[in-house]
């Protein structure tokens, strides 16, 4: 199943799916390894710096053979990309799915850049994700003003015919210095304006039953990213603490097992959404 009939078949249903962020292998199998336990379908994500860390053919090849391994039904998306460029390369080397990030431009430039990577997208079938309005980015300040609004979200779906829309509620990407609040009333009011299924990121530290209310209202595609690789390097460093050791495929799994523990647990969210 192509993952733009996925989020189809879940926002009729009023479910969602995760979409992680990976780093490495360790990373990478932990998170599939919590979709294969729990037998549920997962998004694997990768953004730019990532792909520049692990370089795309790699990334990707790691990506796809793994899927393959842990016989999972998992899709390959670029997260934030930044570029036409960007999301041609991706393309090219066999991803599922595609973000365009253009919030940060007047909503025309948007519209447009969108409209031409959804063209773009067209020739391979995959799918194409955006963003509207102003989800804060590491070290950037919430803005009320830029938070999505309906009409806007109207524009722009019809102007783009964009596969799914992460709009701007109140999440922030990072770590939250205090317990994030979300707007599920402009929530709800957005996914009854819209037919496109929405993306909510940022979802690291928004407490459980906020993502099950998000859902509830909409929400399609919940993100998760830097609370993995915090898990991942606060499992890595307590393994370290008290030992020596340097064998990394000693030290390794114990991360790991604790990014699954993690997935698991985020997937259990969702499934009872």
């Amino acid at each position: 199943m192509k993952l733009q009939d996925k989020l189809k078949q879940l926002k009729a249903g009023r479910k969602a799916i995760l979409a992680a962020n990976f780093y490495n292998f360790e990373t990478l199998s932990g998170i599939l390894q919590a979709a294969s336990n729990l037998k549920m379908p997962v998004i694997l994500q990768l953004s730019e710096s990532s792909i520049r860390y692990l370089s795309l053919p790699i990334a990707t090849a790691m990506a796809k053979t793994a899927i393959g391994e842990y016989g999972v039904e998992a899709w390959l998306h670029l997260d934030h990309g930044s570029s036409v460029e960007m999301v041609q390369r991706c393309l090219d080397a066999g991803f599922d799915s595609v973000m365009i990030d253009a919030s940060e431009k007047p909503i025309e430039e948007n519209i447009k850049l969108t409209r031409r990577v959804v063209e773009i997208a067209a020739r391979y079938n995959a799918s194409v994700e955006a963003e509207l309005g102003f989800v804060p980015k590491l070290g950037q300040e919430h803005d009320l003003h830029h938070f999505t609004q309906p009409e806007d979200a109207v524009k722009f779906v019809k102007s783009t015919n964009i596969n799914a829309l992460a709009i701007a509620i109140g999440s922030a990407h990072g770590f939250y210095k205090h317990t994030p609040k979300l707007d599920i009333d402009l929530l709800a009011r957005i996914n009854a304006a819209i037919p496109t299924p929405l993306v909510l990121h940022g979802s690291s530290g928004i407490p459980d039953d906020i993502i099950r209310e998000a859902i509830a209202n909409g929400i399609c595609k919940i993100n998760l990213a830097t609370e993995t690789k915090n898990t991942f390097m606060l499992a890595l460093k307590e393994r370290l603490k008290f030992n020596s050791e340097i064998d990394l495929r000693i030290v390794f799994p114990d991360a790991t097992q604790a990014v699954v523990d993690l997935i698991e647990k985020k997937l259990e969210i969702i499934h009872k959404a």
